[in-house]
Protein backbone atom coordinates (compact mmCIF):
# COMPACT_ATOMS: atom_id res chain seq x y z
CA UNK A 1 0.00 0.00 0.00
CA UNK A 2 1.50 3.66 -1.11
CA UNK A 3 1.58 6.11 1.61
CA UNK A 4 -1.14 8.05 0.11
CA UNK A 5 -3.65 5.36 -0.06
CA UNK A 6 -3.39 5.23 3.62
CA UNK A 7 -6.51 7.40 5.72
CA UNK A 8 -4.14 8.50 8.46
CA UNK A 9 -0.10 9.65 8.53
CA UNK A 10 -0.97 8.50 12.70
CA UNK A 11 -3.53 6.37 14.81
CA UNK A 12 -3.04 6.49 18.12
CA UNK A 13 -5.70 3.77 20.05
CA UNK A 14 -6.03 5.45 23.76
CA UNK A 15 -6.92 9.07 24.78
CA UNK A 16 -5.36 9.17 28.31
CA UNK A 17 -1.82 11.60 28.39
CA UNK A 18 0.70 9.43 25.99
CA UNK A 19 -1.81 9.05 23.51
CA UNK A 20 -3.23 13.18 23.11
CA UNK A 21 0.37 14.59 23.65
CA UNK A 22 1.36 12.32 20.46
CA UNK A 23 -1.65 13.12 18.60
CA UNK A 24 -1.19 16.90 19.21
CA UNK A 25 1.85 17.13 18.61
CA UNK A 26 2.09 14.89 15.29
CA UNK A 27 -0.67 16.80 14.00
CA UNK A 28 1.40 20.16 14.72
CA UNK A 29 3.90 18.89 12.92
CA UNK A 30 1.53 17.99 9.81
CA UNK A 31 0.37 14.86 10.07
CA UNK A 32 -3.01 13.98 9.26
CA UNK A 33 -4.12 12.00 12.50
CA UNK A 34 -6.79 9.83 13.73
CA UNK A 35 -7.55 8.98 17.50
CA UNK A 36 -9.96 6.49 19.32
CA UNK A 37 -10.75 6.37 23.09
CA UNK A 38 -13.72 4.66 24.40
CA UNK A 39 -14.43 5.78 27.46
CA UNK A 40 -13.49 9.46 27.88
CA UNK A 41 -10.57 11.50 26.91
CA UNK A 42 -8.25 12.09 29.29
CA UNK A 43 -7.56 8.37 30.74
CA UNK A 44 -6.36 6.72 33.96
CA UNK A 45 -4.90 10.41 35.04
CA UNK A 46 -7.65 12.68 34.64
CA UNK A 47 -10.19 10.81 35.19
CA UNK A 48 -9.75 7.98 37.78
CA UNK A 49 -6.47 8.44 38.89
CA UNK A 50 -3.88 10.80 39.92
CA UNK A 51 -6.49 14.16 39.52
CA UNK A 52 -9.44 13.04 41.73
CA UNK A 53 -7.09 11.27 43.95
CA UNK A 54 -5.52 14.44 44.71
CA UNK A 55 -8.64 16.54 45.24
CA UNK A 56 -9.53 13.12 47.55
CA UNK A 57 -6.29 14.04 49.18
CA UNK A 58 -6.96 17.42 49.42
CA UNK A 59 -10.58 16.54 51.19
CA UNK A 60 -9.01 14.59 53.45
CA UNK A 61 -6.38 17.27 54.21
CA UNK A 62 -8.37 19.62 55.63
CA UNK A 63 -10.15 18.00 58.47
CA UNK A 64 -6.34 18.18 59.62
CA UNK A 65 -6.01 21.52 58.91
CA UNK A 66 -8.98 22.43 60.86
CA UNK A 67 -8.00 20.81 64.16
CA UNK A 68 -4.74 22.34 63.24
CA UNK A 69 -6.36 26.06 62.89
CA UNK A 70 -7.78 26.25 66.25
CA UNK A 71 -4.19 26.01 68.05
CA UNK A 72 -3.75 29.28 65.63
CA UNK A 73 -6.42 31.07 67.62
CA UNK A 74 -9.28 30.02 65.05
CA UNK A 75 -12.92 29.59 66.36
CA UNK A 76 -13.73 26.53 64.07
CA UNK A 77 -16.86 25.14 64.84
CA UNK A 78 -17.42 21.34 64.33
CA UNK A 79 -19.24 20.69 60.45
CA UNK A 80 -20.28 17.55 58.89
CA UNK A 81 -17.93 16.70 55.58
CA UNK A 82 -20.56 16.26 53.01
CA UNK A 83 -19.02 13.39 50.81
CA UNK A 84 -21.71 13.58 48.35
CA UNK A 85 -20.99 17.33 47.18
CA UNK A 86 -17.23 16.72 47.28
CA UNK A 87 -17.66 13.77 44.95
CA UNK A 88 -19.77 15.70 43.35
CA UNK A 89 -17.68 18.96 42.62
CA UNK A 90 -14.78 16.61 41.68
CA UNK A 91 -16.30 14.67 38.87
CA UNK A 92 -17.55 18.01 37.54
CA UNK A 93 -13.75 19.31 37.54
CA UNK A 94 -13.05 15.84 35.91
CA UNK A 95 -15.76 16.40 33.33
CA UNK A 96 -14.54 19.84 32.49
CA UNK A 97 -10.85 18.46 32.19
CA UNK A 98 -11.78 15.86 30.06
CA UNK A 99 -13.70 18.09 27.92
CA UNK A 100 -10.14 20.30 27.18
CA UNK A 101 -8.54 16.91 26.14
CA UNK A 102 -11.13 16.70 23.40
CA UNK A 103 -10.62 20.26 22.59
CA UNK A 104 -7.58 20.07 22.40
CA UNK A 105 -7.60 17.36 19.97
CA UNK A 106 -10.01 18.80 17.43
CA UNK A 107 -8.31 22.02 17.50
CA UNK A 108 -5.38 20.59 16.65
CA UNK A 109 -7.13 18.91 13.57
CA UNK A 110 -7.62 15.14 15.41
CA UNK A 111 -10.06 12.87 14.17
CA UNK A 112 -11.52 11.61 17.82
CA UNK A 113 -13.66 8.17 17.29
CA UNK A 114 -15.25 7.59 20.64
CA UNK A 115 -15.10 3.98 20.15
CA UNK A 116 -13.05 0.87 20.60
CA UNK A 117 -10.13 0.32 18.69
CA UNK A 118 -8.40 -2.97 17.61
CA UNK A 119 -5.90 -3.93 15.32
CA UNK A 120 -6.26 -5.67 12.39
CA UNK A 121 -3.05 -6.00 10.91
CA UNK A 122 0.11 -3.91 10.84
CA UNK A 123 -1.84 -0.92 9.08
CA UNK A 124 -5.43 -1.26 9.81
CA UNK A 125 -7.51 -0.67 12.42
CA UNK A 126 -10.93 -2.09 13.12
CA UNK A 127 -13.55 0.46 15.22
CA UNK A 128 -16.15 -1.78 16.80
CA UNK A 129 -18.99 0.90 17.19
CA UNK A 130 -18.90 1.86 14.08
CA UNK A 131 -17.97 -1.08 12.06
CA UNK A 132 -15.87 1.01 10.25
CA UNK A 133 -12.47 0.17 9.56
CA UNK A 134 -9.16 2.55 8.66
CA UNK A 135 -5.58 2.61 7.29
CA UNK A 136 -2.81 4.47 8.79
CA UNK A 137 1.02 4.33 8.13
CA UNK A 138 2.22 4.29 11.62
CA UNK A 139 0.03 3.13 14.55
CA UNK A 140 0.88 4.28 18.08
CA UNK A 141 -0.54 2.46 21.14
CA UNK A 142 -1.03 3.94 24.26
CA UNK A 143 -4.47 2.42 26.67
CA UNK A 144 -2.49 2.48 29.58
CA UNK A 145 -3.38 -0.11 32.46
CA UNK A 146 -6.16 -1.35 34.03
CA UNK A 147 -6.18 -2.47 38.08
CA UNK A 148 -5.31 -6.09 38.89
CA UNK A 149 -7.65 -8.21 41.08
CA UNK A 150 -7.38 -12.26 41.61
CA UNK A 151 -9.84 -14.36 40.50
CA UNK A 152 -12.97 -15.75 42.07
CA UNK A 153 -11.21 -18.97 42.35
CA UNK A 154 -8.26 -17.19 44.06
CA UNK A 155 -10.55 -15.10 46.35
CA UNK A 156 -13.94 -15.86 46.85
CA UNK A 157 -16.18 -13.00 47.17
CA UNK A 158 -13.68 -10.58 44.84
CA UNK A 159 -16.81 -9.60 43.39
CA UNK A 160 -17.89 -7.69 46.55
CA UNK A 161 -14.59 -5.33 46.25
CA UNK A 162 -13.83 -2.69 44.47
CA UNK A 163 -10.54 -1.48 43.06
CA UNK A 164 -8.76 2.07 42.06
CA UNK A 165 -11.28 2.48 38.96
CA UNK A 166 -14.60 1.64 41.15
CA UNK A 167 -13.11 3.88 44.14
CA UNK A 168 -13.82 7.25 42.59
CA UNK A 169 -17.57 5.57 41.76
CA UNK A 170 -18.60 5.86 45.78
CA UNK A 171 -21.50 7.74 46.24
CA UNK A 172 -21.94 7.47 50.39
CA UNK A 173 -18.77 7.54 52.64
CA UNK A 174 -17.74 4.10 54.05
CA UNK A 175 -17.70 3.74 57.98
CA UNK A 176 -15.58 0.78 57.86
CA UNK A 177 -13.31 -0.14 54.98
CA UNK A 178 -10.37 -2.84 54.51
CA UNK A 179 -7.97 -1.95 51.76
CA UNK A 180 -5.41 -4.73 50.88
CA UNK A 181 -2.54 -3.54 49.04
CA UNK A 182 1.17 -1.76 49.97
CA UNK A 183 1.67 0.53 47.13
CA UNK A 184 1.16 4.08 46.30
CA UNK A 185 -2.21 3.58 45.70
CA UNK A 186 -3.53 1.24 48.80
CA UNK A 187 -1.29 3.88 50.91
CA UNK A 188 -2.32 7.18 49.37
CA UNK A 189 -6.10 5.73 50.12
CA UNK A 190 -5.72 4.54 53.99
CA UNK A 191 -4.59 8.32 54.48
CA UNK A 192 -7.65 9.60 52.34
CA UNK A 193 -10.47 7.47 54.20
CA UNK A 194 -8.70 7.77 57.89
CA UNK A 195 -8.35 11.42 57.27
CA UNK A 196 -12.31 12.02 56.32
CA UNK A 197 -12.99 10.04 59.42
CA UNK A 198 -13.46 6.00 58.27
CA UNK A 199 -12.41 3.37 60.26
CA UNK A 200 -10.27 2.21 57.50
CA UNK A 201 -7.70 -1.03 57.96
CA UNK A 202 -4.83 -1.63 55.83
CA UNK A 203 -3.84 -5.61 54.66
CA UNK A 204 -0.27 -5.98 53.21
CA UNK A 205 1.51 -9.88 52.51
CA UNK A 206 4.97 -7.86 53.06
CA UNK A 207 6.35 -6.40 56.42
CA UNK A 208 6.75 -3.16 54.91
CA UNK A 209 5.13 -0.65 52.48
CA UNK A 210 6.20 0.80 49.27
CA UNK A 211 8.64 -1.85 47.87
CA UNK A 212 11.41 -0.48 46.02
CA UNK A 213 11.42 2.91 47.37
CA UNK A 214 14.22 3.88 49.81
CA UNK A 215 13.99 1.96 53.57
CA UNK A 216 14.46 5.12 55.46
CA UNK A 217 11.35 6.36 52.90
CA UNK A 218 9.49 3.24 53.90
CA UNK A 219 9.83 3.20 57.30
CA UNK A 220 9.11 6.65 57.72
CA UNK A 221 5.60 6.25 55.76
CA UNK A 222 5.17 2.93 57.62
CA UNK A 223 5.20 4.97 60.72
CA UNK A 224 2.65 7.72 59.09
CA UNK A 225 0.43 5.06 58.47
CA UNK A 226 0.28 4.19 62.17
CA UNK A 227 0.11 7.77 63.36
CA UNK A 228 -2.71 8.41 61.08
CA UNK A 229 -5.16 5.93 62.91
CA UNK A 230 -4.58 3.45 60.23
CA UNK A 231 -5.42 -0.12 61.50
CA UNK A 232 -2.34 -1.92 59.71
CA UNK A 233 -2.24 -5.72 59.58
CA UNK A 234 0.75 -6.91 57.91
CA UNK A 235 2.07 -10.23 56.49
CA UNK A 236 -0.99 -11.71 55.65
CA UNK A 237 -3.84 -11.14 52.92
CA UNK A 238 -7.58 -11.71 52.37
CA UNK A 239 -8.60 -15.18 52.02
CA UNK A 240 -12.33 -14.39 51.04
CA UNK A 241 -15.09 -11.87 51.12
CA UNK A 242 -18.39 -12.71 52.43
CA UNK A 243 -21.60 -11.23 52.98
CA UNK A 244 -22.79 -10.71 56.29
CA UNK A 245 -26.09 -10.08 57.90
CA UNK A 246 -25.00 -6.78 59.87
CA UNK A 247 -26.69 -3.68 58.43
CA UNK A 248 -23.80 -1.70 58.91
CA UNK A 249 -20.94 -3.82 57.84
CA UNK A 250 -22.19 -6.06 55.32
CA UNK A 251 -18.76 -8.00 54.65
CA UNK A 252 -16.74 -10.25 56.60
CA UNK A 253 -13.34 -10.51 55.34
CA UNK A 254 -11.39 -13.55 56.20
CA UNK A 255 -7.49 -13.48 56.60
CA UNK A 256 -4.82 -15.68 55.78
CA UNK A 257 -3.65 -15.17 59.49
CA UNK A 258 -6.84 -16.87 60.74
CA UNK A 259 -7.88 -13.07 61.87
CA UNK A 260 -11.40 -12.17 60.19
CA UNK A 261 -13.18 -7.97 60.07
CA UNK A 262 -15.83 -6.58 59.56
CA UNK A 263 -16.48 -4.19 56.81
CA UNK A 264 -18.90 -1.78 54.34
CA UNK A 265 -16.08 -1.30 51.97
CA UNK A 266 -13.16 -3.76 50.69
CA UNK A 267 -10.93 -2.44 47.96
CA UNK A 268 -8.24 -4.09 46.82
CA UNK A 269 -5.27 -1.92 45.18
CA UNK A 270 -3.20 -5.12 44.58
CA UNK A 271 -1.14 -3.33 41.26
CA UNK A 272 -1.89 -2.47 37.75
CA UNK A 273 -1.28 -4.75 34.16
CA UNK A 274 -0.96 -3.27 31.15
CA UNK A 275 -4.85 -3.17 29.18
CA UNK A 276 -3.85 -5.34 25.90
CA UNK A 277 -6.59 -7.86 25.92
CA UNK A 278 -8.96 -6.83 23.29
CA UNK A 279 -6.61 -5.06 20.81
CA UNK A 280 -6.04 -7.35 18.25
CA UNK A 281 -2.05 -7.23 18.82
CA UNK A 282 -2.00 -10.86 17.85
CA UNK A 283 -3.33 -10.38 14.34
CA UNK A 284 -0.93 -7.53 13.96
CA UNK A 285 1.99 -9.30 15.51
CA UNK A 286 2.89 -7.39 18.10
CA UNK A 287 5.61 -9.12 21.20
CA UNK A 288 3.96 -9.31 24.33
CA UNK A 289 6.66 -9.67 27.68
CA UNK A 290 5.48 -12.08 30.54
CA UNK A 291 3.25 -9.24 32.17
CA UNK A 292 1.52 -8.96 29.16
CA UNK A 293 3.29 -5.63 28.58
CA UNK A 294 3.88 -4.50 24.83
CA UNK A 295 7.69 -4.50 24.11
CA UNK A 296 9.39 -1.79 22.99
CA UNK A 297 13.32 -0.49 22.48
CA UNK A 298 14.24 3.26 23.64
CA UNK A 299 12.34 4.85 20.42
CA UNK A 300 9.17 2.90 21.68
CA UNK A 301 8.97 0.70 18.82
CA UNK A 302 7.70 -2.61 18.47
CA UNK A 303 8.84 -5.20 16.54
CA UNK A 304 6.18 -4.43 13.91
CA UNK A 305 7.82 -1.80 12.00
CA UNK A 306 4.51 0.14 11.94
CA UNK A 307 3.88 0.16 15.18
CA UNK A 308 5.03 1.75 18.80
CA UNK A 309 3.83 1.80 21.84
CA UNK A 310 4.04 4.73 24.80
CA UNK A 311 2.98 4.75 28.51
CA UNK A 312 1.98 2.24 31.09
CA UNK A 313 1.19 -0.44 28.31
CA UNK A 314 4.54 -0.80 27.55
CA UNK A 315 5.30 -1.63 31.66
CA UNK A 316 8.63 0.69 31.85
CA UNK A 317 7.81 3.33 34.06
CA UNK A 318 4.38 4.18 34.81
CA UNK A 319 3.92 7.59 35.69
CA UNK A 320 1.73 9.90 33.88
CA UNK A 321 4.69 12.57 32.42
CA UNK A 322 6.38 9.64 31.49
CA UNK A 323 4.05 8.51 29.31
CA UNK A 324 3.64 12.43 28.19
CA UNK A 325 6.86 12.63 27.46
CA UNK A 326 7.33 9.32 25.84
CA UNK A 327 4.10 10.54 23.50
CA UNK A 328 5.93 14.10 22.83
CA UNK A 329 9.43 12.02 21.74
CA UNK A 330 7.51 9.50 19.15
CA UNK A 331 5.92 12.56 17.94
CA UNK A 332 8.63 14.67 17.10
CA UNK A 333 10.68 11.58 16.29
CA UNK A 334 8.56 10.25 13.98
CA UNK A 335 6.66 13.77 12.41
CA UNK A 336 8.62 16.80 13.48
CA UNK A 337 12.54 15.72 12.41
CA UNK A 338 13.98 16.49 15.77
CA UNK A 339 15.07 12.93 16.88
CA UNK A 340 15.03 12.28 21.13
CA UNK A 341 13.52 9.76 23.14
CA UNK A 342 12.79 9.37 26.98
CA UNK A 343 15.67 8.45 29.50
CA UNK A 344 14.27 6.58 32.24
CA UNK A 345 16.77 7.89 34.94
CA UNK A 346 16.47 10.36 37.71
CA UNK A 347 12.61 10.35 37.37
CA UNK A 348 10.99 12.64 40.38
CA UNK A 349 8.09 11.36 41.80
CA UNK A 350 5.76 12.17 45.10
CA UNK A 351 3.40 9.57 47.06
CA UNK A 352 0.41 11.66 48.46
CA UNK A 353 0.06 10.19 51.95
CA UNK A 354 -0.20 12.60 54.71
CA UNK A 355 2.65 13.92 55.17
CA UNK A 356 4.09 13.33 51.22
CA UNK A 357 6.93 11.33 49.93
CA UNK A 358 9.23 13.06 47.20
CA UNK A 359 11.74 10.91 45.88
CA UNK A 360 14.02 11.27 42.91
CA UNK A 361 17.38 9.12 41.84
CA UNK A 362 18.90 6.22 43.51
CA UNK A 363 17.56 4.46 46.68
CA UNK A 364 20.94 3.96 49.51
CA UNK A 365 20.27 0.16 48.23
CA UNK A 366 21.09 0.54 44.85
CA UNK A 367 23.65 3.58 45.37
CA UNK A 368 25.64 1.26 47.44
CA UNK A 369 25.56 -2.04 45.12
CA UNK A 370 26.37 0.63 41.94
CA UNK A 371 29.55 2.40 43.75
CA UNK A 372 29.77 0.70 47.05
CA UNK A 373 30.68 3.15 49.80
CA UNK A 374 28.45 6.17 49.60
CA UNK A 375 28.03 9.37 51.33
CA UNK A 376 24.70 9.78 53.36
CA UNK A 377 23.52 12.94 54.60
CA UNK A 378 20.01 12.68 56.60
CA UNK A 379 17.84 14.84 59.11
CA UNK A 380 14.55 14.71 60.87
CA UNK A 381 12.83 17.49 62.36
CA UNK A 382 9.35 18.68 63.90
CA UNK A 383 8.81 21.65 61.08
CA UNK A 384 7.88 25.20 62.43
CA UNK A 385 4.33 25.31 61.85
CA UNK A 386 3.84 22.26 64.48
CA UNK A 387 5.72 24.23 67.23
CA UNK A 388 2.32 25.93 68.38
CA UNK A 389 -0.46 23.75 66.53
CA UNK A 390 0.70 20.34 69.05
CA UNK A 391 0.96 18.07 65.97
CA UNK A 392 3.59 15.45 66.11
CA UNK A 393 4.33 15.50 62.59
CA UNK A 394 8.20 15.24 61.31
CA UNK A 395 9.84 15.89 58.29
CA UNK A 396 12.38 13.76 56.85
CA UNK A 397 15.40 14.67 54.55
CA UNK A 398 18.14 12.36 52.68
CA UNK A 399 21.08 13.03 50.59
CA UNK A 400 23.05 10.21 48.68
CA UNK A 401 26.40 11.51 47.36
CA UNK A 402 28.80 9.78 45.45
CA UNK A 403 31.80 10.05 47.03
CA UNK A 404 34.41 10.21 43.67
CA UNK A 405 32.50 13.72 42.31
CA UNK A 406 30.46 13.89 45.21
CA UNK A 407 27.53 14.51 42.80
CA UNK A 408 23.94 14.01 44.66
CA UNK A 409 22.22 10.41 43.25
CA UNK A 410 19.66 10.54 45.51
CA UNK A 411 16.82 12.49 47.19
CA UNK A 412 14.47 11.18 49.75
CA UNK A 413 11.67 13.36 51.51
CA UNK A 414 9.13 12.97 53.40
CA UNK A 415 6.98 16.10 55.01
CA UNK A 416 4.12 18.69 53.74
CA UNK A 417 4.28 19.71 50.35
CA UNK A 418 7.38 17.19 49.29
CA UNK A 419 5.94 16.36 45.92
CA UNK A 420 6.07 20.16 45.34
CA UNK A 421 10.03 20.56 46.42
CA UNK A 422 10.92 17.30 44.35
CA UNK A 423 10.52 18.68 41.21
CA UNK A 424 12.67 21.42 41.55
CA UNK A 425 15.08 18.90 43.11
CA UNK A 426 14.80 16.35 40.58
CA UNK A 427 15.96 19.30 37.74
CA UNK A 428 19.26 19.35 40.28
CA UNK A 429 20.29 15.27 40.11
CA UNK A 430 18.81 15.06 36.85
CA UNK A 431 21.57 18.02 35.72
CA UNK A 432 23.94 16.29 38.00
CA UNK A 433 24.84 18.69 40.63
CA UNK A 434 27.20 18.01 43.50
CA UNK A 435 27.10 18.32 47.43
CA UNK A 436 29.29 21.34 47.25
CA UNK A 437 27.20 23.33 44.84
CA UNK A 438 24.14 22.25 47.00
CA UNK A 439 26.27 23.84 50.15
CA UNK A 440 27.00 27.03 47.86
CA UNK A 441 23.21 27.48 47.68
CA UNK A 442 21.92 30.10 49.93
CA UNK A 443 18.93 28.87 52.18
CA UNK A 444 15.39 30.74 52.38
CA UNK A 445 14.79 31.29 56.02
CA UNK A 446 12.29 29.98 57.26
CA UNK A 447 11.46 27.09 55.39
CA UNK A 448 11.48 23.60 55.54
CA UNK A 449 13.71 23.14 52.37
CA UNK A 450 16.33 25.03 53.91
CA UNK A 451 17.69 22.13 55.41
CA UNK A 452 18.24 20.75 52.09
CA UNK A 453 21.30 23.05 51.45
CA UNK A 454 22.50 23.36 54.88
CA UNK A 455 23.17 19.43 56.01
CA UNK A 456 26.92 19.05 56.41
CA UNK A 457 27.56 16.35 58.62
CA UNK A 458 27.66 12.95 57.38
CA UNK A 459 25.54 10.24 58.49
CA UNK A 460 26.99 7.26 60.68
CA UNK A 461 25.36 4.41 61.12
CA UNK A 462 25.10 3.59 65.00
CA UNK A 463 27.16 0.84 66.03
CA UNK A 464 25.68 -2.51 67.11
Amino acid sequence: MSEAEFDFDLFVIGGGSGGVRAARIAATHGAKVGLAEEYRMGGTCVIRGCVPKKYMVYASDYGHKLKEAEAYGWNIQTGVFDFRTFMQRMHDEVSRLSGLYYKGQTSASVEVFEDHAALLGPNSIHLTKTGRTVTAKKILIAVGGTPWHPSAAEMPGVELTIDSNQIFELTELPKKMVIAGGGYIAVEFAHIFAGLGVETTLIYRGDKVLRSFDEDIRDQVQAGILAAGINFITETVIERVDKSADAASPLLVTLSNGDALSADTVFLALGRKPMTDGLGLGKAGVELGAGGEIRVDDWSRTNVPSIWAVGDVTGRVELTPVALREGHAFADTEFGQTAWKMVHTDIATAVFVQPEVGTVGLTEAEAREAYGDVDIYKTEFRPMKNALNGSGERVFMKLIVKPADQKVIGVHLVGPEAGEMIQMLGICVKAGLTKQQFDETCAVHPTMAEEIVTMRTKWQPTAV
